[in-house]
């Protein structure tokens, strides 16, 4: 099947947009390898395109490109994520004290209402839907705070935060405990109670790093780099990519 992209000013970034949708919503998997050939001809473009893509997706952390071996979707182990949480712990906390210093009411009135858009999708048990509203309550911290270096350096981590929220969010339990902690730190915003909305949000992310981590183990990985069992190996230009769900 052909996954036409319209014909418009920039078909690196419609590609880029296609691909990473792919790989944060987890239809791409970590460590997968990406065939320029395959992705072009879903995407009814030429190669050239794609490679372009590909190298802006390298720029944001999405793939890794290996002379000779290929390019392949990212992958994290246990060192690297304990990094991108203490980084994530950074511009988040800062962005919440901007947020709550600068316009509370705004932040929680965003709040508000993803959490009630939240609390629907926990009913009705859909979890794609929930995954993107998780992502939607941290950003509104950002977009609140108004501040436009603080806003681009999340942009940095941001989609592999959120490939890694989603990987989460497959266990329904999880779900539950995370919308519980996101109606507490609506309550502490409502209330204007900075410094127990910073602690529970500190809480809140140290939770996410743990379960993370916890999955990598579950699945086997060890405290090493990335693609390190992959030397010598080389993704063929023909080998398929899955399609969209």
């Amino acid at each position: 099947m052909t996954l036409a992209v319209t014909r418009g000013p920039s078909l690196t970034a419609q590609a880029a947009a296609h691909i990473r949708s792919r790989i944060v919503r987890g239809v791409l998997q970590s460590g997968e390898c990406l065939s320029e050939l395959a992705l072009a001809e879903q995407l009814g473009v030429s190669k050239t395109p794609v490679r372009e893509a590909l190298l802006e997706l390298k720029r944001q952390g999405l793939v890794e490109i290996h002379p000779q071996r290929g390019t392949f979707v990212f992958e994290m182990n246990a060192d690297q994520v304990v990094q991108l949480g203490e980084m994530r712990a950074i511009l988040e906390l800062a962005a919440l004290r901007l947020a709550m210093e600068r316009n509370q009411g705004a932040l929680s009135q965003r709040w508000f209402e993803i959490v009630a858009r939240m609390s629907t999708a926990i009913k009705n048990g859909n979890v794609k839907d929930y995954r993107v509203l998780d992502g939607a309550f941290h950003q509104a911290m950002f977009d609140v705070a108004e501040n436009q270096f603080l806003s681009e350096a999340f942009m940095v981590i941001a989609f592999r935060i959120q490939a890694l929220r989603n990987r989460l969010s497959r266990d329904p339990e999880l779900n539950h405990k995370s919308f519980d902690e996101h109606k507490r730190l609506l309550n502490h915003v409502k209330s204007g109670e900075l410094e127990r909305a910073v602690k529970l949000l500190v809480r809140h992310m140290e939770w996410t790093r743990k379960r993370y981590i916890t999955l990598l183990q579950s699945h086997g990985a060890k405290v090493t780099p990335p693609h390190s069992q992959r030397v010598g190996e080389a993704c063929g230009p023909l080998q398929r990519v899955r399609q969209s769900n």
